[in-house]
């Protein structure tokens, strides 16, 4: 435990809050800006001896329920309650990964992306949300259920989904998918990585011989690829990432050279898209894109 920087940081994160930040109203008599001890005290539910003994460099060690009550009442990110943790000798809590949930600054982006093709993908390479163009490019990702919700394994049990993907090429893509998986297999083996792999191994003869080279890091996600479209045949495209760690989701940006006959057949998509049919929900329990004014 580092009792000079746990004191410091509790002082600073402290003093940088202002009341009306976590519901607190700041009264007439209130000179200076931050937080009181007092208050920060009542908000992680502890004594305000006790706290102030913590910013004194005094006392025992902190036990993890009070360090959680500390990064509640002080509003902590999750990187700055697991830096607290570390401070005073404990191990980080395993963070819950909200992944089946499009987090507001993800909205956001992809509001502004109407006119791109764009997609939010989880850990497990479920499609959260597309755009338009996102659509007519691959087709509508969000219709799928159950395990089929899931890339990595519609790949290796869906012959459809690999007609995206020159033949030539299928060999990388697999194994791309299939390092992904495992990095969300190693985070958490027994959730719901754990579950897709136990599937995939009884399934796919193909994935089981790919999942036992033990691949890590196959190829970066934004090299150039080639897609091959039923109308506008093939296009090869950048993939850019943008990554929400907290959220554990993806961001996914198709783009191609300006000038290049790709840049020009992505023009194209909005009219192509406009006449593609895209099977709605029914019996098959497929579902539609959902409606953000995209």
């Amino acid at each position: 435990m580092d009792r000079a920087l746990l004191a410091d940081f509790l002082r600073a994160r402290r003093e940088v809050l202002q009341p009306e930040d976590v519901g607190l109203p700041r009264g007439s008599r209130r000179r200076t800006g931050g937080l009181r001890r007092e208050e920060v005290a009542a908000l992680a539910g502890m004594s305000v001896d006790y706290y102030s003994r913590i910013e004194q460099q005094r006392g025992p060690v902190p036990s993890e329920q009070v360090l959680a009550g500390l990064a509640r009442g002080l509003h902590l990110t999750l990187s700055e309650r697991d830096y607290l943790f570390d401070l005073a000798g404990h191990s980080a809590p395993r963070r819950v990964l909200r992944d089946d949930h499009v987090s507001p600054t993800m909205m956001r982006i992809i509001e502004r992306l109407a006119d791109t093709p764009a997609l939010v993908m989880s850990r497990f390479h479920e499609t959260l949300l597309q755009t338009g163009p996102a659509v007519a490019l691959l087709g509508d990702y969000t219709r799928f259920s159950g395990l089929s919700r899931y890339l990595v394994y519609r790949w290796f049990t869906d012959p459809a989904q690999r007609d995206l993907y020159p033949v030539e090429d299928h060999g990388l893509r697999g194994r791309v998918f299939t390092a992904d998986l495992r990095a969300a297999y190693t985070a958490d083996p027994t959730g719901r990585a754990g579950d897709i792999v136990a599937a995939l191994l009884e399934a796919s003869q193909e994935f089981t011989e790919v999942w036992r080279l033990h691949e890590v890091d196959v190829t970066h996600h934004n090299d150039l690829k080639r897609y091959r479209h039923p109308e506008l045949g093939e296009l090869e495209l950048y993939c850019q990432r943008l990554v929400d760690p907290d959220q554990a989701q993806e961001l996914l940006v198709f783009s191609a050279t300006p000038g290049s006959p790709s840049y020009e057949k992505l023009q194209l998509l909005p009219a192509v898209g406009a006449g593609r049919v895209v099977p709605n929900a029914g019996s098959s329990g497929v579902g539609r894109v959902p409606d953000i004014g995209l």
